[in-house]
């Protein structure tokens, strides 16, 4: 079956705008998803604790730069969403934590011309599965280290896949378990369908490899548990 293209991707976020509203739940889909926020912001202020211009890859409705401006008040965000809801949702909520200047762009990544040498910290959350091929993910990465200064730092927060076939099927079963206690087997088969029709994940070593092919170094794992995880890298 043909995967999700990237205008039925755009709709369904249209549609979601509320369930990407709770800073303190997150996406209750995502496993550990409130940890890994918290960890992404502790781990962009210790690298780069001078930081003053975010970029929030994919920021749904804001929750990653609100938390992030909590640990890094005052920074300039720019905001990229393929989702007019989205943008216009995290603009009201970022605009009102900040002082500094907050900028939406509606766009992909892999489209969207970023300016170099231009931000601090890049944040991608929930976002970088939707790439479907090896030089989609080159191409962003490249982008992404292009775009942060010197001593800027690059987090990632996603759904994750396993290269060994039989750690894939123990994982994904454990994440079916995981969403059917989180609600009922419907919802898991809901979950699970949709993940099926628009993701295209990768493993962390896979990422890994792309960090360090774009120039990152000190590459770090902040969290995985089963199918997420939370990791970075800063740019020499």
């Amino acid at each position: 079956m043909p995967k999700s293209t990237v205008e039925q991707i755009r709709e369904r976020f249209d549609r979601d705008v509320e369930r990407f509203s709770n800073l303190e739940t997150g996406q209750s889909a995502t496993v550990d998803a409130p940890l890994m926020l918290e960890l992404v912001a502790q781990a962009a202020a210790a690298v780069t604790p001078g930081a003053g211009a975010l970029l929030d890859i994919g920021c749904g409705a804001g929750n990653y730069s609100l938390k992030l401006l909590e640990r890094l008040p005052g920074m300039s965000v720019t905001l990229l969403d393929l989702s007019r809801p989205m943008l216009d949702r995290a603009v009201a909520r970022v605009g009102a934590a900040t002082t500094g200047q907050v900028r939406a762009i509606q766009g992909d990544i892999r489209e969207v011309a970023i300016d170099a040498d231009s931000v601090d910290v890049i944040t991608a959350a929930a976002v970088l599965h939707h790439l479907r091929t090896d030089e989609e993910w080159a191409l962003v990465f490249a982008k992404c280290h292009a775009a942060l200064r010197s001593g800027g730092s690059f987090w990632i927060v996603d759904f994750v896949r396993h290269d060994d076939e039989s750690v894939q099927a123990l994982m994904w079963a454990r994440y079916g378990d995981y969403l059917e206690r989180l609600r009922d087997a419907a919802y898991r088969e809901h979950v699970l369908a949709y993940v099926e029709q628009e993701d295209t994940p990768r493993s962390v070593l896979f990422q890994c490899d792309q960090l360090r092919a774009a120039g990152f170094a000190h590459i770090e794992v902040l969290h995985k548990n089963g199918c997420f995880a939370a990791f970075g890298a800063r740019k020499p």
